[in-house]
């Protein structure tokens, strides 16, 4: 992943998301409709423009950040660790990904892939390998609220995303995302080498009662939905939906019988988490 793209996030201090399922029939229209205001991200490859994503999803013990979802808490986060192609061939990025009411605030910054690991979380040394003060200071902030909650690693989320970047407003991103798959892990960098992965792509799996498994068509923009966007959205009657990976994987997980049930010590730690 190129260094344009993660500089982008740090230079984008809020944006909104709008997430839809769509029919796989859809894909050549709405491909067509954003020609003129869209071209493919330059970290992608291929016809139709992609790259694969491998996402270690980190919460406390008793799933806090989970259940912060599930109960739609008004600020909540996520915390995980991201990578992108092959397994090893890219950095790995730390992410938090904070949602207050309907603003998404995220920081990421790259550690090299061979440096990623439980101590750097866990212990007391700091890798040299930050590019700036500001990356070091959002791993200090990940790390740190890593420590607070007893963050630990919980599932792999693995998918293929296809993507494209505005080209005619400061930010607006279009991703359609495919092959949704997922792998319950403790480990910290194993990121599925040596796991089962599991679909996630049925409809019964993004449990929004559709006949049909789609696409996850997302829309990032700034503050204001540009009209493009609002045009597409009433031309294929787009319905928004909520779609978080982790939570599904969750979800999913549990009619194998492994369900995490809320309890007393969860919802203490849900209302600590959503203070953050």
């Amino acid at each position: 992943m190129e260094k344009s793209q993660q500089n982008s996030e740090r230079d984008l201090v809020a944006r909104y998301e709008m997430k839809y399922i769509i029919r796989h029939e859809l894909l050549p229209e709405i491909r067509e409709f954003i020609k003129p205001f869209c071209k493919p991200d330059p970290n992608t490859s291929g016809t139709p423009p992609e790259y694969a994503i491998t996402t270690l999803q980190l919460d406390a013990p008793n799933y806090a950040l989970h259940f912060a979802k599930e109960r739609e808490v008004d600020r909540r986060f996520k915390l995980r660790v991201r990578t992108y192609g092959e397994i090893g061939s890219a950095p790995v990025y730390c992410e938090v990904k904070a949602k207050l009411e309907d603003t998404i605030v995220k920081s990421r910054t790259g550690i090299p892939f061979e440096l990623w690991g439980r101590e750097l979380v866990h212990g007391v040394r700091l890798p040299n390998c930050f590019e700036n003060r500001q990356q070091e200071l959002d791993f200090l902030q990940f790390k740190r609220i890593c420590w607070q909650i007893g963050a630990v690693p919980k599932v792999l989320v693995r998918y293929i995303r296809e993507s494209y970047v505005g080209v005619v407003d400061r930010y607006a991103r279009v991703t359609l995302d495919r092959k949704l798959q997922y792998q319950v892990t403790d480990s910290w960098s194993d990121f599925g080498r040596s796991g089962i992965w599991r679909s996630m792509d049925s409809a019964e799996a993004q449990g929004f009662g559709l006949d049909y498994s789609g696409h996850v068509l997302e829309i990032k923009t700034l503050s204001h939905m540009p009209v493009w966007v609002m045009e597409m959205v009433e031309r294929f009657q787009l319905q928004r939906s909520g779609n978080c990976k982790y939570s599904t994987a969750i979800w999913c997980e549990g009619i194998l019988g492994r369900y995490p049930g809320p309890n007393e010590e969860s919802a203490d730690m849900l209302a600590y988490a959503g203070g953050l």
